[in-house]
């Protein structure tokens, strides 16, 4: 590849040095070895005619890092096998530390048992590294309920004011979501079952060869799950795991992506209502051409990620139902685009959400000037409730308020005051003072119940995972 090559904008603009990281080709030849280590220990703890030496073990362990990308390059292009070249590598490596040949990795496999593994083990590890980054973005998200448990604001339906909400339940509506998405990824990571070493075929004809009997068979791959840190095995495959299951692992990102695209539409349409702004550097520009204007681009960020992981989503979807008998590989360009791409969105989604919420600033002033403005609309429903108790008919009362409501906003969009309570007051069901009364109460329900009841739940999952709630995102472009 020339030096003049695009490179991986998500990796390299959004996502963090630890998602990154995992997805490094560097780092996915270091799982590829410990996959092969892991093999001969437990080829050695299941006591085989033949044993692998201790010290050869210990010599491609004290190598396991010495990764030259170049040199592998150099022997894939003469092999043309990208496998062979890595085992050609490793047992160099190990031979020259041991000083004799040694070539222990890679009896009983295929080449898809350490590539399919590996890549597992790379979705593994980053789906458990989401699930703490969201324990961290929960634990922001419960800090902004709690802030703004009972700040009244201006509910909109459609955009269009409605009833009153609190700006605390704004972000508990978030936090449910979240946490639906969540609690899908914990049951994911907790079922999610590692292909397993299953020769060409899948029948595991060759590694039985070596182990002679299925009890060994099951021991041998029980032993691989849990020093790889797998909870499952799979038990039948072909050549390669069910593609469905990158299916599964991406349409679960996508679900926690959902509730963050609806946090930043949230600060946008907000900020646009000059009720909030998310966050507002010393130097930073909003345009280059109009000074004043404080434009919301990390929350577009958002947004435009989450396009591009949807995007992944449908991508990944091609895979299903496509695979050739045992198993083929034309679905490796999708999963080499699709898999570390779909984790870099979403990694940078969170980044970026726990930024906005660690930056943004809310104008109390503004969101009291909009409910004060809007309340006797607000009020709509109870003063329909009102009315019905004393007598009147439900949809006579309905009428009866549409018809007001519509010349009150008539009257304020020609730049008049909100008269609605006074057009209202004409009719005996609806006495002035009691309108008054009733359209002067921000009634926002059980706003606050539900704002605390989805803050136990966040509270009862940073209790469970401390450590990743107290993450703090590095400063994000």
């Amino acid at each position: 590849m020339g030096k003049n090559a695009p490179r991986n904008v998500l990796a390299e603009r959004y996502a963090s040095d630890e998602m990154v990281a995992i997805w490094s080709p560097a780092h996915k030849i270091v799982l590829e070895r410990k996959l092969w280590i892991a093999a001969m220990h437990t080829f050695r703890s299941l006591e085989l005619e033949r044993d692998i030496p201790l010290d050869a073990i210990k010599a491609y362990e004290a190598t396991i890092n010495d990764v030259n990308l170049e040199s592998i390059a150099h022997r894939e292009a003469r092999l043309r096998h990208d496998v062979k070249a890595h085992i050609e590598e490793f047992n160099s490596l190990a031979s020259q530390h041991i000083g004799r040949s040694v070539q222990y990795i890679h009896e009983g496999f295929t080449s898809r048992d350490p590539t399919d593994n590996t890549e597992q083990l790379q979705i593994f590890r980053s789906i458990q590294l989401v699930r703490d980054r969201t324990v961290a973005l929960l634990s922001r998200l419960g800090s902004s309920m709690a802030q703004y448990e009972t700040t009244d604001i201006c509910g909109r339906s459609h955009l269009v004011p409605a009833q009153t909400t609190t700006l605390g339940k704004r972000f508990a509506n978030i936090a449910e979501e979240l946490l639906t998405g969540f609690e899908r990824l914990e049951h994911l990571i907790g079922v999610y079952a590692m292909r397993g070493i299953k020769g060409p075929m899948g029948t595991q004809q060759d590694i039985l060869s070596i182990l002679k009997t299925p009890e060994k068979i099951r021991c041998f791959e029980f032993e691989m799950r849990k020093r790889l840190g797998f909870p499952r095995t799979l038990e039948s495959t072909g050549q390669v795991y069910p593609r469905s299951l990158d299916f599964e692992v991406v349409s679960r990102l996508c679900q926690l992506g959902s509730p963050l695209g609806n946090m930043a539409t949230m600060v946008r349409l907000m900020a646009g209502l000059d009720l909030m702004h998310e966050g507002f550097g010393e130097e930073q520009t909003g345009s280059s051409a109009m000074p004043h204007k404080v434009n919301s681009r990390t929350c577009e960020r958002v947004c435009s990620l989450l396009d591009v992981l949807c995007g992944y989503q449908d991508m990944v979807s091609r895979l299903l139902g496509h695979q050739w008998l045992e198993g083929d590989v034309s679905c490796s360009v999708i999963r080499r685009v699709a898999l570390p791409d779909s984790f870099f969105a979403i990694d940078g989604m969170i980044e970026s959400a726990m930024t906005v919420l660690g930056e943004m600033e809310i104008f109390p002033g503004a969101i009291q000037a909009e409910l004060e403005r809007y309340l006797p609309f607000l009020s709509t429903t109870a003063l329909l409730m009102y009315a019905v108790q004393k007598g009147m008919g439900r949809e006579d009362a309905h009428a009866v308020i549409k018809k007001a409501a519509l010349e009150a906003l008539e009257h304020m969009r020609e730049g008049g005051s909100n008269l609605f309570l006074s057009y209202l007051s004409d009719n005996e069901f609806f006495p002035w003072s009691e309108t008054q009364r009733i359209a002067s109460e921000a009634n926002h329900g059980l706003a606050v119940e539900q704002t605390k009841a989805v803050l136990i739940r966040i509270q009862e999952i940073i209790k469970k995972y401390p450590d990743a709630a107290k993450y703090a995102p590095a400063p994000i472009l």
